[in-house]
């Protein structure tokens, strides 16, 4: 039988007994880092079902004048159809693809960010990663809304602004 080893609580050294939190240069730095996407607008947003036929789902788009529509089911992401789609997939085949199924041509397993990630995630999948919309899914995956970068925009304007504020108040 193994003796088991016994660890004297007066020997616990707290790994975070030195940490130091982080400083940043302004607001802006600040918030990229450590707000979560939650605070960023991420609604409204529109969706369609898999069995949604592409000319509703372009319907979709034209009514609400968005360029994506999320694909959800239940209430799991499982694709987005967007402009992107429609000029590669669809322009030249409207006319046989108009009654299909928008599963047959939108984009499977799209990049997506989650509510508790920090906003720079959320800014890197649309500048860095090329994604003009990016779901955003609670930690559970139900979906949550979707993020741009008119959206990104503005909150990275509301930093700004509110770094400027503090500087001039």
């Amino acid at each position: 039988m193994a003796e088991k080893s016994q660890t004297d609580p007066d020997d616990f050294v707290d790994p975070l007994s030195d940490f130091e939190p982080a400083e940043y240069s302004s607001e802006l730095h600040r918030a990229l880092a450590e707000d979560t996407v939650a605070a960023m607008q991420s609604s409204p947003f529109v969706q369609v079902t898999s069995e949604t036929s592409i000319d509703d789902a372009l319907q979709a788009l034209e009514e609400s004048n968005v360029s994506s529509v999320l694909v959800v089911e239940g209430e799991k992401l499982v694709g987005i159809f967007t402009e992107r789609d429609v000029l590669e997939k669809v322009a030249d085949r409207l006319l046989q693809l108009s009654d299909k199924p928008v599963r047959d041509v939108m984009t499977l397993n799209p990049s997506v960010v989650y509510e508790t990630d920090p906003v720079g995630t959320a800014v890197a999948a649309i500048a860095v990663a090329g994604h003009r919309h990016v779901p955003v899914l609670t930690l559970d995956g139900r979906v949550m809304g979707i993020v741009s970068p008119k959206r990104v925009l503005h909150f990275l304007e509301e930093k700004m602004d509110a770094s400027a504020q503090g500087r001039n108040g």
